[in-house]
């Protein structure tokens, strides 16, 4: 081993040549500077961030984990980025970021320190607080369902160029979708949590500690306050706003504007107690039929 490094050496001053990978120091490279994104951007140089990326259209290979990311982009030397993961250009990631593998990046995301993405996640035109885990399969920042007839008849799509912001501690299960603003930012707050194949549309804003539970669906504008809870299948309709402090029971739909806290049920949602009674009532006179 000794006798094969000195041979190196040798020849690397003979030819003027610089070391291979194995015997470089590259345990301090960071593309948080402009310096460091020089030197894992040259092909020259036989590093292994620029080895299987496309250094033609500035894509080159992390270093820690085999993904692939944009010259431009900011990457905290510790962040993790797994070997089919794409990092777009001048996205920034935190310090201990964790990206899964065929997951996607988009242009200009921020997402911050010790955030966990899963697989085969897309995110885009967003920015993610610290601290948040993000399960397989999610897709955050993608077009609303915006669209009009115009004076033609043409359905034609309404602009969708705003962001998704989403706060600190925040869970996300696994094939949720949450789109873009339209004419605000969709927003969810501090230490909401998420479960699986949740809906949450354009310009929609969820406060903070809020619990959606499986298959919810959030139509476009709405508002939901702090410490909300949304048992499995609530569907809330679009502009309405929703209290802090409600919880709606599985499979009730709000149609309008919620302003007491409370436990609320049914469809249309009201307040628990009434809708409690409606189903007593209901009972009662499906027995009575002859």
């Amino acid at each position: 081993m000794a006798t094969n490094l000195r041979r190196l050496l040798s020849a690397s001053s003979t030819h003027g040549k610089k070391l291979p990978v194995s015997f470089s120091s590259c345990r301090n490279l960071c593309v948080c500077s402009t310096e460091s994104i020089t030197v894992t951007a040259s092909p020259r140089d036989g590093l292994e961030t620029s080895r299987g990326g496309n250094v033609e259209k500035g894509f080159l290979r992390w270093r820690n984990g085999g993904g692939t990311y944009h010259s431009s982009a900011v990457i905290d030397s510790s962040a993790l980025v797994e070997f089919g993961a794409v990092v777009h250009e001048k996205a920034i990631l935190g310090a201990e970021v964790h990206i899964g593998s065929n997951t996607v990046v988009g242009p200009s995301v921020k997402i911050g320190p010790s955030s966990k993405i899963g697989y085969n996640v897309s995110v885009g035109n967003c920015c993610i607080g610290e601290s948040c885990v993000i399960h397989n399969g999610v897709c955050i920042g993608q077009d609303g369902f915006g669209f009009y007839v115009d004076e033609h008849g043409n359905m034609v799509k309404k602009p969708q160029a705003l962001n998704v912001k989403i706060g600190n501690r925040v869970e996300i299960g696994a094939n949720t979708c949450i789109d873009r603003g339209s004419w605000r930012d969709t927003v969810i707050g501090d230490d909401s949590k998420i479960d699986n194949l949740v809906q949450i549309g354009h310009n929609v804003i969820i406060g903070k500690s809020c619990l959606l539970c499986g298959q919810v669906g959030i139509a476009g504008s709405a508002e939901i306050g702090d410490y909300v809870v949304l048992g499995g299948r609530v569907a809330v309709r679009d502009h309405v706003s929703i209290v802090s402090k409600v919880r709606l029971a599985a499979n009730s739909c709000v149609t309008k504007n919620i302003i007491e806290p409370g436990d609320y049920g049914g469809f249309p949602a009201v307040p628990i107690h009434r809708w409690r009674r409606q189903i007593a009532e209901a009972q009662i006179s499906s027995k009575r039929k002859p």
